[in-house]
């Protein structure tokens, strides 16, 4: 890396670096090899933590292109399109998704393909398997196993460490098995388990510095403090449908209108209309800086469409004025329809 910038010591030169904007990176890698090699090495996100420059981008996976991720940021409204996840497994899917230590972790799920001639679904419905990918190196690698294989299961990351809970085994049966891995050692360890499990797909969010497990058509939710305490069971009351956390807060989409959720009681208030997602299935709801992100989805066939229509579609609505607005941004460009995994990856 010697020689980066003329005239400045490399150590200074890589600091300059640091400060561009991570979707610029593939623009700066084409000017020569010795940035090529300083944007790809750990010392950049040294320098990036040093100086406390980072992005926060969407990390997004749909049934279509098969296995593929695609980043988003919404400061520049880019998106860029990773290196295919080299899972075998073919359309993977019912995975848990989460970042960490400037990684994007893509933990368990199964097979989605179906068998063309007999419309069989064509694989193992459940993994332990766990990938991370490293957005400096641009490099997807295997990491330790789960101790348990699981599909459509809560994941969420509790003071940098990644907590899974419930879900379905390869045999298609709920478990209440939990565990917590520390991505610096790459170990998993079991934690106690969650009180019951329910033959639905549960999912997780951190509130106030807590695990919330639950499971679809199940009112009562789930509490972890933290990895040593057991879980607690209480009924909030809050409202079914897809969540967002935007600032700390709890936010849901319930019958076309999204409503800001109080965390432990079971007041609510109407934020915003949503009725056009009405007419959409399998779209991802994320919250982003003080914004909700509503991302791509099919519109199913209706009375007077009778077509499928996969969309790259992305609508943004900002919480943090007095009159949230919905914004369009700019589309997937690889990615549309049925969201499989999204989360937000802080570089």
């Amino acid at each position: 890396m010697s020689g980066l910038i003329e005239g400045l010591p490399d150590a200074v030169a890589l600091r300059c670096l640091a400060r561009v904007p991570f979707c610029l990176h593939p623009n700066l890698q084409l000017v020569c090899r010795s940035w090529r090699a300083a944007l790809r090495s750990p010392d950049l996100f040294k320098a990036r933590q040093e100086i406390k420059a980072s992005d926060e981008l969407l990390c997004v996976c749909t049934f279509e292109p098969e296995n593929l991720w695609q980043l988003y940021d919404p400061l520049r409204d880019h998106w860029m399109t990773l290196p295919v996840l080299p899972s075998e497994i073919r359309h993977l899917a019912h995975f848990g998704v989460v970042s960490t230590a400037g990684k994007l972790f893509v933990l368990g799920g199964g097979s989605d393909a179906v068998d063309p001639l007999t419309g069989d679904h064509d694989g193992m419905f459940a993994t332990d398997e766990v990938w991370s990918y490293d957005p400096v190196l641009q490099l997807w690698a295997r990491r330790a196993s789960m101790l348990v294989p699981r599909a459509m299961f809560a994941a969420c990351v509790l003071g940098g460490k990644i907590v899974v809970a419930g879900g379905f085994t390869s045999c298609r049966k709920s478990i209440s098995k939990a565990e917590i891995y520390d991505p610096e050692k790459d170990v998993w360890v079991p934690i106690p388990d969650l009180h019951h499990t329910h033959n639905s797909a549960c999912s997780g969010v951190v509130i106030g510095g807590k695990v919330h497990v639950l499971h679809k058509g199940l009112s009562t939710v789930q509490v972890l403090e933290n990895a040593e305490r057991k879980w607690a069971v209480e009924d909030y009351g809050w409202l079914q449908g897809p969540m967002a956390v935007v600032q700390g807060e709890l936010y849901v989409l319930s019958h076309g209108v999204i409503f800001k959720q109080d965390k432990e009681q079971k007041r609510k208030k109407v934020v915003a209309s949503a009725s056009e997602f009405q007419t959409r299935i399998g779209f991802a709801m994320i919250g982003l800086g003080d914004e909700i992100y509503m991302i791509g989805g099919v519109i199913g066939p209706g009375r007077w469409n009778l077509d499928i229509n996969p969309l790259p579609d992305v609508d943004a609505l900002t919480i943090g004025t007095e009159r949230p607005t919905w914004r369009q941004v700019a589309p997937m460009t690889q990615c549309h329809g049925s969201i499989l995994g999204c989360t937000v990856l802080r570089i």
